[in-house]
């Protein structure tokens, strides 16, 4: 080609050049990674051709990319020592914008493939450098023997030219003339943090250059130069390093693998200071390919958002965070790297099609979680039960939102009691005796039910709730009176004291159907005290209603007389579980909980001193003074009290102790 050709590209649509600079990729840096992409493309093809046989690359040559800045000619290069174009293949595949070599080539190579990966599959990357720049060149030597280089230039309109160039080393050089708008590219901390973000595991090691600046070994590299190495150990130490890793950990078979290197390679990618709690190596070759690790993150969730990130790769190429059709939901907590070469992504890799194939990606990695934490419980339960504080929110989340993930981890979700021993529902259950709602033996399943009702209509109506009542506790502090009764009395019960534990309840509920999850504080009489004959309980009830209502001055919800097996507990607060559920929730939505309040009962018991003088009191004052107290004490161990009620309790327990002084 001894003459320069003029022309027009061809094209598939009009205007094609601002729709790649406006719409095309969301990011205008996104340039750089497909740069450099094809230039991994060109190394991987030329690697290709030597395995068939077809071409040579000297032995001492390393195949590697150079990118170089030059902030004062506002350029920026990348450099590739690949296969190479030949001009008739520029015409192809450059002119001819929406052909794709990569899907050529691989169609004319697929009997000779092997492990390394075609990056790009669309022709169009090359054109993301006009989003930078108002003038791209190419000078390119192509491998085939008596190949002519080639110079080819566009100024980011339809047209081009293509000359004869002057190289004379195989690989192709890409120099982008930046805009006004785009000169950032060319400082030199700018590109490096580009290359850093979207280049950081390229299968082939890239080098970086300032061409403005001379280089030096750094303090790092000077230091490491021995006196008495030889001129070749000296250079090899001072050789400049390249800027990303060709062989990232999450790429190297699992049982090569120390939790060192995890840690290691997770602090420096997420620039954490914390070891992980654990890590997922995953590492499939079929149905697809698709390696990756997971970290679970040792989080403090009163401080910390419990927010992950999860980096897609495809074939080492850098994706985007947290991309949701391939990370399930409840993963997206976890930081970690996913690598899939058979991500089927768009012209854009922005976005992914074919969403069958994605779910089963998501399945896959829904699975293999699922199975290391059961692996984890059933072999190293010691180590898991460590671990569960910190990853209990994740798990919980996780079976919220996933069905199957839900079904597979269902035996190794764990519970602490109140002796502080860690137990998943199954266990406790074993060792749980059956007890109602009412606080009888377990009655007959709903089936057993219908049919002795079908043969006896005469019989009374069995009750509506016949499940076994397990007890939880979400605050053992200020829940603290209840559990002292509940270990004083040898009941059990189980600790829920994260946010994400209350629409978690729900979902056992429905996952243990014949069970009902009651608080603590919900009803201790069925769990802790005697109630009295129907007839007792009324007439003794209203005189100390009365009473109450009096020294509050406001009607109780409801009062209930019952003998605690402790009587050294006068009262205590109780709330209904389905109101007090409802409430929270309109709490917890920012909603007005007053719009639905929790049902309230002041529960007596008969046998504390306290008590039974308010049911014979000595005189009217004593008797309002001790029964304000003992409504405060008892809602105290739910709330604190409103600022009107702290001043009044404060100045009736000092009322009180004058009372007690004078006697």
């Amino acid at each position: 080609m001894a003459r320069k050709s003029h022309g027009h590209l061809s094209i598939n649509s009009e205007n094609i050049f601002p729709i790649i600079k406006k719409w095309l990729y969301s990011d205008h840096d996104i340039f750089l990674r497909e740069l450099v992409s094809n230039g991994c493309d060109a190394i991987t093809k030329l690697k290709k051709l030597e395995l068939a046989g077809q071409a040579e690359i000297p032995q001492e040559q390393e195949l590697c990319l150079h990118v170089t800045v030059s902030p004062d000619a506002r350029t920026l290069q990348v450099e590739d020592n690949g296969l190479g174009m030949t001009a008739e293949e520029v015409k192809t595949y450059i002119n001819q914008i929406a052909f794709s070599g990569a899907a050529d080539f691989l169609e004319k190579y697929k009997d000779k493939a092997t492990e390394d990966q075609i990056i790009g599959h669309f022709g169009l990357g090359f054109y993301s450098a006009f989003m930078v720049a108002d003038k791209v060149t190419i000078d390119t030597l192509s491998w085939e023997e008596g190949a002519e280089p080639v110079h080819w230039e566009s100024d980011g309109g339809t047209t081009y030219t293509m000359e004869t160039g002057d190289r004379t080393e195989r690989g192709t050089l890409v120099t982008l003339y930046l805009s006004d708008d785009s000169k950032e590219f060319a400082n030199e901390y700018r590109a490096r943090e580009v290359l850093e973000k979207y280049c950081a595991f390229m299968p082939y090691p890239i080098y970086f250059k300032n061409a403005d600046k001379e280089e030096e070994p750094s303090a790092a590299e000077a230091d490491a130069i021995d006196q008495d190495d030889t001129d070749e150990a000296a250079a090899a130490k001072s050789a400049p390093a390249p800027v990303n890793d060709v062989h990232p950990l999450w790429l190297k078979n699992p049982s090569e693998c120390t939790d060192e290197q995890y840690n290691e390679f997770y602090k420096k990618l997420f620039r954490e200071w914390r070891d992980p709690l654990f890590t997922i190596h995953l590492n499939m070759d079929y149905p697809f390919h698709l390696k990756g690790l997971l970290y679970f993150p040792k989080l403090n969730l009163e401080t910390e958002p419990a927010e992950g990130t999860i980096k897609l790769f495809a074939n080492q190429v850098f994706i985007a965070d947290n991309i949701k059709e391939v990370i399930p939901e409840f993963l997206l907590l976890l930081k970690g790297v996913i690598d899939c070469a058979d991500l089927p992504l768009n012209v854009s890799r922005s976005a992914l099609q074919n969403d069958g194939f994605v779910r089963k990606i998501s399945d896959y990695i829904t699975k293999k979680v699922a199975d290391k934490l059961t692996g984890l419980f059933n072999v190293e339960r010691e180590a898991y039960e460590k671990y569960w504080e910190d990853i209990s929110p994740f798990i919980k989340y996780g079976c919220l939102k996933d069905d199957k993930f839900s079904e597979k981890i269902r035996k190794a979700v764990i519970y602490k009691n109140l002796e502080g021993k860690y137990v998943s529902l199954d266990e406790y259950l074993a060792e749980k005796p059956a007890e109602t709602a009412a606080g009888s033996e377990a009655g007959p399943s709903d089936s057993e039910a219908d049919a002795s009702s079908a043969q006896d209509d005469t019989k009374e109506e069995a009750p509506a709730d016949k499940r076994s009542v397990i007890y939880y506790v979400t605050d053992p502090v200020r829940q603290a009176s209840y559990v002292r009764m509940f270990k004083e009395a040898g009941q059990d019960a189980l600790l829920f004291t994260h946010a994400i534990d209350e629409p978690f309840i729900t979902r056992l509920e429905q996952r243990y159907p014949d069970y009902k999850f009651c608080r603590i504080d919900s009803d201790v009489s069925k769990a802790l005290a005697e109630d009295l004959s129907p007839e007792e309980a009324a007439a003794r009830e209203e005189g100390l209603k009365d009473i109450f209502q009096k020294a509050l001055g406001h009607d109780l919800h409801a009062l209930k007389l019952v003998r605690f097996k402790d009587d050294s507990v006068a009262s205590v607060m109780t709330y209904a579980e389905e109101s007090r559920r409802m409430s929270d929730m309109f709490r917890l939505y920012g909603m007005d909980p007053s719009q639905f309040p929790a049902e309230e009962t002041l529960v007596l018991n008969s046998g504390n001193p306290l008590v039974q003088y308010l049911e014979k009191p000595a005189d009217e004052e004593t008797a309002s003074l001790v029964a304000a107290q003992l409504y405060d004490l008892a809602l105290m161990a739910h709330k604190p009290l409103s600022a009107e009620g702290n001043a009044a309790f404060a100045s009736r327990s000092l009322q009180i102790l004058e009372r007690l002084i004078k006697e």
